[in-house]
Parts: structure tokens; C-alpha cells; sequence
């Protein structure tokens, strides 16, 4: 295992005599309002308790987590033992966070919708920049800085509500096109779900498995692949491939929820636009 790099350490030896930045908001201001979700250097987590260090520790692991894998690209530092070193003093690459009452993002709060230790709130951890890249480079996954194709998933869905494809008009795929669009930003990715005059016009029809003859324009990459529930497993099989750069790649995943099958598709993506693999 590879040693941490002398810049790192003296980060973590600063953030021991000056803790992480305290949060400025009030914890009613909307979560929309403290996050930007277009930097991938920021994250939230849902935690117990308002300004406990006890919760918010984990809190800050969890979103250093997503963060080194959005910015790097590289899915498998979600399990990276290297990953867990750099955990242990998750503080030390805070630069601020900020909490928000996850009752209010939810609906109308009422006083016994928790309340003390145990009412739940949205922790917005944003990163340092600078020691993330460090921090990333100190463990052989640098950040990817480079652009990002935007992701236009053609799937054929066989389910509950029948057989369709996945358009952005279809209603039997509006919890799938909110799943999807969540996956594409726990991975830094750009999402389009085609319209249906779009799929016509790339020549997918319902009733067969997609294909890769389209051709989306520069700046986007084409997932075909089929999404069917199976009784049997029990849960939903996912089947992708994409064309990337000449080559062709081909994965999937069974017996999950599809919000596990979209951040498979999204994963590997994410590993191959980055130059990490293909995908595992």
C-alpha cells in the first residue's frame, strides 16, 4: 500500500489544530440553495442530528467517498482499502459544510416528525479542491478534469407496467427517469433520456433490443441495453454496451433494484470515458 504523500499528511496535521470549516446556514434554507450540484467536489448525506460531531463525521466519510470517485472517474475506489486511510481523516479535506432540514426538502414538517438527536438533516460537505487532486494523485487515481460525454441511454424496459422503451415522454418510466438522472450525478455525468421522435428517428423500434446503429452528435456517448424484471432472481437484470473511441464494450448486472442497475450503467461509463478500463 502506497504511503501518503508529505502535503497530505501536513493537511491532516492542520485540520487537527484548525477544525473544518463550521456551517453558516440556517438548517431551514433548501438543500437546492447549499448544494451545487454542478461542482463535483461537493456532496451530501442525510444524518441524525443537528451539529453532531458524532453523525457528522459519518457524514463527512460518505461524501468523501462519492467525491473521490466522481472526480477521479474510477468506480472501484467506492471499495479501495487506500480509500479507507484517506476516511479516517475525512475533516481534513473539508473546506465548509452547511446542514439543511431534510423534513422541510420532504414536505410539511410537523413536531413529531422527529425532534433532538434523532430529527434528520441534510449535510452539504463541500471539498477542497486542491487536496482531493493531491489526495488523488497520492493513491494513483487522478482527478479527471477532462470532459465529460453526456450519457443518452436507449433501453427497452420489460417490468411491471409492461414493456416499453425509455423515452422522456413515457409515464411507466418517470421513477426510472428520476433514478437514472441521480445515478448520473453520483458519477459526474451528463444525462439526455431521448424523446420519442428521437428514438424513431434513430430506427428503435419497440419490441426489439436496441442497438448501437445510432449515431448521437459530438459530446454524447449511446448506452443500448435492455432492462427486464426477473422473478426468478429476484430483482431487475440490466444488459449495456456502448462504442467508445473504436472499441466496443459490454457489461451488466442481475438480481438488483434498478436504481442499482442505473449506477451499473452509470459506473461503467464513468470507468471508460476516463480512461480507467472497461468496466467491471
Amino acid at each position: 500500500m502506497r504511503t501518503l504523500t508529505i502535503g497530505v499528511l501536513a493537511a491532516f496535521a492542520l485540520a487537527r489544530a484548525f477544525p473544518a470549516a463550521a456551517f453558516s446556514a440556517h438548517p431551514t434554507k433548501p438543500l437546492e440553495e447549499l448544494l451545487d450540484r454542478n461542482d463535483p467536489y461537493q456532496a451530501f448525506d442525510i444524518v441524525a442530528g443537528y451539529d453532531l460531531e458524532r453523525t457528522r463525521r459519518p457524514g463527512f466519510v460518505h461524501c468523501l467517498r462519492e467525491v473521490l470517485v466522481r472526480v477521479s472517474g474510477e468506480p472501484r475506489l467506492e471499495h479501495d482499502p487506500r480509500v479507507d486511510d484517506l476516511a479516517t481523516h475525512a475533516d481534513a479535506l473539508v473546506a465548509s459544510y452547511d446542514y439543511s432540514d431534510f423534513l422541510v426538502r420532504m414536505g410539511p414538517v410537523h413536531d413529531d416528525q422527529g425532534t433532538g438527536d434523532e430529527r434528520p438533516y441534510d449535510l452539504v460537505v463541500r471539498f477542497d479542491h486542491a487536496k482531493i487532486d493531491a489526495a488523488l494523485d497520492d493513491i494513483g487515481a487522478p482527478a479527471w478534469h477532462g470532459p465529460r460525454p453526456q450519457v443518452v441511454p436507449v433501453l427497452a424496459v420489460k417490468g411491471f407496467s409492461g414493456s416499453y422503451l425509455l423515452s422522456a415522454e413515457v409515464r411507466a418510466g418517470a421513477e426510472q427517469r428520476a433514478s437514472l438522472a441521480t445515478a448520473a450525478t453520483q458519477y459526474g455525468l451528463p444525462i439526455h433520456v431521448p424523446s420519442e421522435a428521437e428514438l424513431a428517428s434513430w430506427g428503435v423500434t419497440r419490441g426489439e433490443a436496441p442497438s448501437l446503429r445510432a449515431r448521437p452528435q459530438d459530446g454524447r456517448v449511446l448506452v443500448a441495453g435492455t432492462l427486464d424484471f426477473d422473478e426468478s432472481k429476484p430483482g431487475w437484470v440490466g444488459a449495456w454496451q456502448m462504442r467508445w473511441r473504436g472499441a466496443f464494450y459490454a457489461w451488466g448486472i442481475s438480481g438488483v433494484n434498478y436504481d442499482e442497475a442505473f449506477r451499473s450503467l452509470m459506473r461503467g461509463v464513468a470507468r471508460i470515458a476516463s480512461g480507467r478500463g472497461a468496466p467491471d
